[in-house]
């Protein structure tokens, strides 16, 4: 049986990208790793926010349509990202989404505190403390490494059948069931950070993909040999797999599970620093190869942002 270390990456629909880079490297304090573009519309950005080296399972993607409509959180989707902090951070996290007037509420599952909040553009995020996972050594906007946001600490998955999704999650991706507490059953994998996954066992009603809804959750393969083993034997359970994908900073194939959520799996190299330093990560556009020679043209038609800090 396969097991997957647990999430790689979380990709979504977002709104403005100033808006974007504000809230997760002003606000939150995450590294901008990487900018460039969609590679299959060159005229969207592809914006990734993580930790410090961008490491899987700390990696947010974000696909930044300016002006598009807005989309609904339902079924099919990741409906909550969840971010793990060092133990002992839970305050400062109050503090600082109270200094930029970020409203959150305070939750319990399976025995830990969650802080609950949105984006700018309705993506709904939490913060939990957690031993696990190592401590990001990025510093930003006031956020030290003491504090920061370690990468993912999991996510919540909305199903239109949640039956489905359990058995793929666990007799194929390879988690652990560890227990059920009212709507939710909760899995672990492998790994130390991007590990744990609720699964909400009440369809809500399906999501309409747009502005402030995750795209796809992608899942980590160690390296291009363990995604073509993952491929076949995902395609074996009787599920479509696409062609493996090259994304530049990993490959990646993708299928839509029986809850109607997009998977992938993405292996973990090369990651974002072989086609620019690791110092210079996210400093500018970065373009594959069979865009460079539209490069004016792109530049042109992509809203411009900075990095910046915020007040």
């Amino acid at each position: 049986m396969k097991k997957t270390m647990g999430i790689h990456h979380i990709t979504a629909i977002v709104g403005h990208p100033q808006e974007n880079a504000d809230f997760y490297a002003g606000i939150l304090g995450l590294r901008l790793v990487k900018q460039t573009v969609n590679f299959d519309d060159p005229g969207t950005y592809h914006l990734y926010f993580g930790n410090e080296g961008g490491k899987p399972g700390t990696i947010i993607t974000f696909f930044p349509w300016p002006g598009a409509y807005q989309g609904t959180i339902g079924d099919g989707q990741v409906g909550v990202t969840s971010y793990v902090v060092p133990k002992g951070s839970f305050g400062f996290w109050e503090k600082r989404l109270e200094k930029f007037k970020v409203p959150y509420t305070i939750i319990e599952r399976f025995g830990e505190q969650y802080l609950e909040f949105d984006d700018p553009h309705g993506l709904h995020l939490e913060i939990v403390e957690r031993e696990e996972g190592e401590v990001n050594t990025w510093n930003f906007g006031g956020v030290s490494s003491d504090v920061a946001i370690k990468g993912f600490a999991g996510a919540t998955l909305l199903s239109a059948h949640p039956d489905k999704t359990a058995e793929l999650l666990e007799n194929v991706l390879g988690l652990e069931k560890i227990g059920t507490e009212g709507d939710f059953v909760r899995f672990r994998s492998l790994g130390d950070i991007g590990n744990v996954i609720d699964l909400k066992l009440t369809p809500i009603g399906r999501g309409q993909m747009g502005v402030g809804t995750v795209h796809h959750i992608a899942w980590r393969a160690s390296d291009d040999a363990d995604q073509i083993d993952w491929k076949k034997y995902v395609q074996s359970y009787g599920y479509g797999v696409t062609p493996v994908q090259d994304r530049n900073y990993f490959n990646a194939i993708y299928f839509r599970e029986h809850g109607e959520i997009l998977f992938e799996i993405a292996t973990d190299p090369p990651g974002f620093a072989h086609d620019e330093s690791r110092e210079t990560m996210g400093e500018k556009l970065m373009l594959p190869a069979q865009y460079e020679p539209q490069r004016g043209k792109i530049e042109a038609v992509l809203a411009p942002f900075t990095l910046r800090e915020l007040d």
